[in-house]
């Protein structure tokens, strides 16, 4: 099993600006069939991520799409980790925070992402039989 997050995230993520709509965060997930995507500030940084768990909220409260920003449903319970973090740690992290997704960062720079799918495929990758 790789013993760090760099051999298992996914690298090149796609993000989303915090004045991006919900519905152009909701073209990207569907074109790219993602369940996640990182909110940035003009900066770069990391300021939260939307979820199909928060699109969904979303709707059930029939807003508009094109009027109602991706900063105001972000999640903002992200946790950004370094690409060294071992990937029992990681685990540990989602497990204890209840969450399917952490944010690979370093030097203020967006790495990688790593689902809790990811770790699983890790292990069993690793513990085939």
């Amino acid at each position: 099993m790789p013993q760090t997050l760099s051999n298992i995230m996914v690298q090149n993520v796609t993000t989303v600006g915090v004045d991006d709509t919900v519905e152009d965060v909701e073209c990207i997930l569907g074109s790219h069939k993602y369940s996640c995507v990182p909110v940035v500030d003009p900066e770069g940084q990391c300021f939260g991520i939307v979820t199909s768990n928060d699109i969904l909220k979303f709707h059930r409260m029939s807003r508009n799409a094109k009027r109602v920003r991706a900063w105001e449903i972000c999640s903002h319970l992200l946790i950004e980790v370094s690409p060294s973090l071992s990937i029992k740690e990681a685990g540990i992290l989602m497990i204890k925070n209840k969450i399917h997704h952490l944010v690979v960062s370093e030097d203020k720079t967006i790495r990688g992402i790593v689902s809790s799918i990811d770790l699983l495929e890790a292990y069993i990758t690793a513990n085939p039989s």
